[in-house]
């Protein structure tokens, strides 16, 4: 594997007696784009979670940059560039969308959030919890690109939004000069092509590994041309 990057390796996962990743090892290089693809209960939220520190493993290892960072908390891999926005709760709902960008940019102009989503120019008064759904995904995304992140884990980023804003936002996400791990139930069009990378998890395991383009071509199970591994064992779904 290159050091470049993020892994997680041979993680595990519990939730109480409920184990949801099943020694699960995957790379995402930097700069790029890595689709954790799977359905509701498939575990890509999980793996999300562990990589960002927000869940601890209960065996295995996160290395970034080559450097075993298990055992750092979750606003100590923020203090160091990772960004992490999930799929709900990803703005402060109570203050304005000026002030959440303010947040984010911290002393910088905040204006290459205007640029990427023009929308919240009109939306900058008012309070972040009385968005949209689609307008509170524009703005916590806009949130990670004035970061500036060297890791950006992203949830579902295009939930709620039009089929155009989705295509401007895979296409910002693209555009990163980072490390970008995306969660999604479907391959999405604007991730398809390569180099951008897919992992596809079953009941917390890895079950496909390979380019998008030879997910694209795989067959149903996900098991064709890439790189194929056994699905995990069988049983009731899997937190995600």
């Amino acid at each position: 594997m290159s050091a470049a990057g993020i892994s997680l390796r041979h993680a595990r996962v519990r939730y109480g007696p409920l184990e949801a990743l099943h020694g699960v090892t995957l790379h995402a290089p930097a700069p790029g784009v890595t689709v954790l693809l799977g359905r509701n209960g498939s575990g890509r939220t999980t793996a999300l979670r562990a990589l960002a520190g927000t869940l601890p493993l209960s065996h295995g290892a996160v290395v970034w940059d080559g450097a075993d960072v298990t055992r750092l908390r979750a606003y100590e891999r923020a203090r160091r560039g990772l960004c992490l926005v999930p799929d709900r709760r990803a703005v402060f709902a109570s203050l304005t969308v000026r002030e959440n960008l303010e947040l984010a940019a911290s002393g910088r102009p905040f204006s290459p959030a205007l640029d990427a989503y023009p929308r919240l120019d009109a939306l900058l008064p008012r309070r972040a919890g009385t968005l949209s759904g689609g307008e509170q995904r524009m703005l916590a995304l806009s949130r990670a690109l004035l970061a500036r992140a060297r890791v950006v884990l992203v949830d579902e980023p295009a939930q709620g939004m039009s089929p155009t804003v989705a295509a401007r936002t895979y296409e910002l996400l693209r555009g990163l000069d980072a490390c970008v791990v995306v969660a999604e139930q479907r391959l999405p069009p604007g991730l398809c092509a390569a180099p951008n990378l897919v992992y596809e998890l079953r009941r917390g395991a890895v079950v496909f590994s390979g380019e998008a383009t030879e997910r694209v071509t795989a067959t149903g199970t996900g098991t064709g041309t890439g790189r194929s591994a056994a699905s995990g064992p069988s049983g009731p779904a899997r937190p995600t």
